[in-house]
């Protein structure tokens, strides 16, 4: 079983910043191969015990919100330990652990505010994004891409099919039209003019 010092020293280490957002099968299958077993721990709340400080509760972050996501991409495990990682997120910056944590490593402490469908997660995402990762402002960007699509359609259209959920017309338009990816390009865009 894997412990927070392997999981960080793959993913800040291995996998790196250039890594992060990439994805790819080979990855996928990396996370999956190495670090399934403490996912499935964590998905049955037998690492809580992980989010006790910060450098715990960012291998915690890592594992719940972002390697779910690699290990699991397509299905609606992706999304199982999110809820999970929420509330160890809340947990964090409550405490002040996050400030602890440098740039760019830190951003993970709010991934989970940005992956989530409530906009009250979606707005402190954005706020958190903004305020405390200010050497990374695509970060802020992002979040406020992934607020804006929660303001359209109240969830992501991108993980309707994972989830079993269908799309309705104006989420397949927004979906064929390019989805996520358009709707960055299109805050670049009012961002360069001003707007």
């Amino acid at each position: 079983m894997s412990d927070p010092v392997e999981v960080l020293d793959f993913w800040l280490g291995e996998v790196g910043p250039e890594g992060w957002y990439a994805g790819g099968e080979v990855l996928d299958l990396e996370c999956q191969t190495r670090f399934g077993p403490i996912w499935q721990a964590a998905h049955a709340g037998g690492i809580e015990h992980w989010v006790d400080g910060p450098a715990g509760t960012l291998a915690y972050l890592v594992i719940c919100d972002q390697l779910a996501r690699n290990m699991h991409r397509g299905s609606a495990l992706a999304f199982a330990t999110d809820a999970r990682a929420r509330a160890a997120a809340r947990v964090a910056v409550a405490e002040g652990w996050d400030m602890e944590a440098p740039e760019p490593e830190r951003q993970f402490f709010y991934m989970p505010f940005e992956h989530s469908e409530d906009p009250a997660d979606q707005a402190l995402a954005v706020q958190l994004l903004s305020e405390r990762v200010p050497s990374l402002p695509e970060m802020a960007l992002h979040a406020r891409a992934h607020q804006a699509v929660i303001a359209r359609f109240g969830r992501f259209p991108g993980r309707n099919a994972a989830l079993g959920r269908d799309d309705t017309p104006q989420e397949a338009e927004w979906l064929a039209a390019g989805g996520y990816r358009a709707e960055v390009e299109a805050l670049k865009s009012s961002h360069a003019n001003g707007a």
